[in-house]
């Protein structure tokens, strides 16, 4: 643990064990987001499903990395990971993005990536808004964080005919906003 940085943070009046929870809680999502995207992504076949999965590929490994870059703060703030899988799985701040009754169902794939992705921001958004002008660090990370999210659901809504958002996918690179926390 940084023990100044935790410290520090709670000095600035933020409530290091209602963040630890929260930030615990979005790592869940991001891992579990990360395994029920590729059950997604798996089953995103023929000329529809095709036209997606690159987009679905992307959001799905930069919800690792979002874990990834999760983790050291966590426990840089003296917080930890359960040890228990399911435990931690259950905890997640989102509901699973399960792959829908009819997997051949485009439709319903996308509505299930968007929601997981409106989840996400408002998860991100709430992290932001309890560490603006206290806990730099932490703020910085969910920001970046919460940019991804937007994009993400920035496509997928596209796909679902709710209008233009005027993002546009990355082409060879990934993680844009949060690699400079995964060096």
């Amino acid at each position: 643990m940084a023990k100044v940085s935790r410290e520090v943070v709670e000095k600035a009046g933020v409530n290091v064990e209602q963040l630890l929870e929260l930030l615990i809680d979005n790592a869940a999502a991001e891992l579990t987001t990360y395994y029920y995207y590729t059950i997604l992504r798996v089953n995103l076949i023929g000329l529809e499903g095709e036209g997606i999965k690159e987009i679905a590929e992307t959001a799905r490994i930069e919800d690792r990395n979002h874990f990834e870059a999760l983790v050291p703060r966590i426990y840089e703030l003296g917080g930890k990971l359960p040890e228990d899988m399911k435990v931690f799985h259950d905890r997640s701040a989102c509901p699973p993005a399960r792959l829908p009754d009819d997997p051949t169902d485009v439709q319903a794939m996308l509505k299930v990536l968007v929601e997981a992705e409106r989840c996400a921001v408002l998860g991100y958004t709430n992290i932001c808004n309890l560490t603006a002008g206290k806990d730099h660090r932490t703020y910085d990370l969910a920001l970046a964080i919460l940019n991804e999210e937007i994009e993400h659901e920035s496509w997928f809504s596209e796909f679902l005919g709710e209008g233009p958002s005027g993002h546009f996918m990355r082409i060879g690179e990934t993680s844009p906003f949060v690699s400079k926390f995964l060096k």
